[in-house]
């Protein structure tokens, strides 16, 4: 459809509290504001008509690619035209004194000179009412007028009010947007900010420090890999900027991270497979602080479990949700803005996420194998290890129930194998954590419950006809999920029913490399493209199984995917090589360092076991 960019052309950028999707025509498409959970600003990639944009680009024909500065989260789209070059350079602040809530846009010429066209098309509150611009001196004041009445339970920028600096550049006001035409000649340089709720936004002489201090905060925290690190030359870039997006997903200031930082990217072009992702999910929050600690940055696990530990202590383990705000809020209804286009016409377009209220077992025992490998039990208090305890508590109570399992099915619960043998990495890993830490707990119980899962287990959830454990008990469906029965330690690599399982699920779900879920039916219309962390899953039980030419096969070809950023969405649709569903994703990206991780120390037999090993280890 006219006006929407393959999802895999867009750079992100972000504060730590929010990020922005920048085309690589120069055009913001993407910015809640002021958190990643907050209506938009700009949101043309879910309506190219109504959504709004902040689009910065040559008048006349023009070739562009996009590129970091090295390590960092800043963003370059460098234009050429017949007359000249020019570069858009993205990055919102991020400062050990404080934050703020600001897009910085440099635009500098390379060479000849480019005229260039500027499009201000601000529309607030998920383009929900009125949104007001007033010109002002150096820029204007944008607003959130009259609501219309329609979905008035929205949350909005009522109360709010954001700053646009124009350096110097006459931004003529027409309507609900602004719009300038104006020369950059080489060595020439112009800075635009739009600032959220400041009264007064940097002077453009500061802006070069802004940069400067940014870019020194990115490249103090990235990845710097020693002599001998395990990733290999090819895979040591995408490692590192999987870092760099995952620490982008995190909140500086409450620790929680966020699934992906967009809502109702499909996962079908054209259908109904499409979710809010902004939020904590539990399940997704601790895959992600393993990686980044397999990458060295270990101060995220404690940031994380300081706040979900206190989520814990205040509530009892069957109030706790799948998933929660940033800020721990629990209500995250889910409501439809049927007035949106979507995504090249994917509706509805969602916000809030109705998995909020499934029962969703796996949780426990993902939680319970990060702490084990992130976290040093020294400091934790005696109501740190009482919140573990009554989850592992919980667990023993409610392991064989049914549930929604890791991929949050709406067609009803049912006995997920994946559920059950996180169940027992739950009652595993508690055991451990209270034997190597020295806690108090009623071991005997948690040993007998643990081996009574195990047995259900392999009882219930492998088909000898199938050769393959299946997705739930009564079923010869396969789930990706069980790559990871070896991984976390329920059963050896070498086993038989391991081999046979990861056979099958390539026979029947991998195309190519590319991995999808489950062939099971789940309740909802539609087909989905392949799962990037299931593909990537594979690597690593191929890797740690020995299978080590087809582990680096399979990694080469997912990781052929990604974008020209090295950024990558939730699935990648077979036929096209297109990306799908939201983007960038967190699992995706987990997924990344940890196969890339397994696949080097597999390559280099030499190298040392670590013990933090992320979702894929044990």
């Amino acid at each position: 459809m006219t006006g929407y960019f393959p999802i895999e052309r867009y750079g992100i950028i972000g504060n730590l509290e929010t990020c922005a999707l920048v085309n690589d025509e120069g055009g913001i498409e993407w910015l809640p504001m002021p958190h990643v959970e907050s209506p938009s600003v700009f949101a043309s990639i879910l309506d190219a008509q109504k959504g709004g944009h902040w689009r910065i680009q040559p008048m006349l024909a023009f070739e562009s690619e996009q590129s970091y500065l090295d390590s960092t989260n800043v963003l370059r789209t460098t234009f050429e035209t017949e007359s000249g070059r020019v570069r858009v350079t993205d990055f919102m602040p991020v400062r050990n004194d404080g934050m703020e809530r600001a897009v910085y846009r440099k635009v500098e010429g390379i060479e000849g000179d480019v005229e260039l066209e500027l499009t201000f098309s601000p529309q607030l509150d998920y383009a929900h009412g009125e949104t007001n611009l007033t010109p002002e001196d150096d820029g204007i004041r944008i607003t959130s007028g009259d609501d219309d009445g329609d979905d008035g339970d929205l949350p909005g920028h009522d109360d709010d009010h954001f700053a646009f600096l124009s350096g110097g550049i006459d931004v003529e006001v027409d309507g609900g947007g602004g719009s300038a035409v104006w020369s950059v000649g080489e060595d020439e340089s112009t800075w635009f900010v739009l600032a959220f709720n400041e009264k007064s936004i940097a002077n453009t002489e500061d802006c070069e420090a802004e940069l400067n201090r940014t870019s020194e905060f990115w490249r103090d925290w990235a990845h710097d890999c020693p002599d001998g690190c395990v990733f290999g030359e090819d895979s040591h870039d995408l490692a590192v900027r999987s870092g760099l997006v995952l620490k982008l997903l995190t909140h500086r200031k409450t620790g929680a991270i966020c699934a992906a930082p967009t809502t109702s990217l499909p996962e079908n072009v054209g259908g109904v497979r499409n979710w809010d992702y902004r939020y904590n999910w539990i399940r997704d929050a601790a895959f992600t602080i393993q990686a980044l600690a397999n990458l060295g940055h270990t101060d995220e696990a404690e940031a994380y479990f300081d706040w979900f530990l206190g989520l814990s202590q205040s509530e009892h383990p069957t109030k706790i949700q799948p998933l929660y705000g940033l800020h721990g809020d629990p209500d995250l209804s889910e409501k439809t803005l049927d007035y949106l286009a979507g995504y090249r016409g994917s509706t509805p377009v969602r916000v809030g996420n109705g998995a909020k209220d499934q029962r969703q077992l796996d949780v426990f025992g993902e939680l319970l194998l990060a702490i084990f490998e992130t976290s040093d039990g020294g400091d934790f208090d005696p109501d740190d290890w009482e919140a573990i305890r009554r989850i592992v508590e919980h667990v023993c109570d409610v392991w064989d129930k049914p549930d929604a399992g890791i991929w949050e099915v709406r067609g009803g619960p049912d006995q997920f194998v994946h559920s059950k043998v996180m169940c027992w990495v739950a009652l595993d890993r508690g055991l451990r954590i209270a034997d190597e830490w020295g806690f108090d707990a009623p071991t005997e119980k948690w040993q007998e419950t643990r081996d009574m899962i195990r047995g259900d287990v392999l009882e219930h959830g492998y088909d000898d006809e199938v050769g393959s454990f299946t997705q739930a008990y009564d079923t010869d469906a396969l789930d990706a999920t069980a790559l990871l029965i070896p991984v976390v330690g329920f059963l050896p690599f070498d086993d038989e029913k391991v081999q046979n399982t990861i056979d099958a699920i390539r026979d029947r779900l991998e195309t190519d490399g590319l991995v999808k879920r489950y062939d099971a039916e789940d309740g909802l219309p539609g087909d989905e493209g392949a799962f990037v962390i299931c593909s990537f899953w594979l690597v690593s039980a191929l890797a740690q199984s020995g299978r080590v030419e087809e582990a680096r096969e399979v990694f080469e070809s997912v990781c052929s995917y990604a974008s020209p950023l090295g950024l990558l969405a939730e699935e990648i649709d077979p036929e096209t090589g297109q990306q799908l569903g939201n983007y960038p994703q967190a699992f995706s990206h987990v997924g990344l360092v940890n196969s890339a991780l397994y696949l080097g120390m597999a390559e280099d037999e030499n190298e040392p076991h670590p013990k933090t090993v992320g979702m894929e280890g044990g």
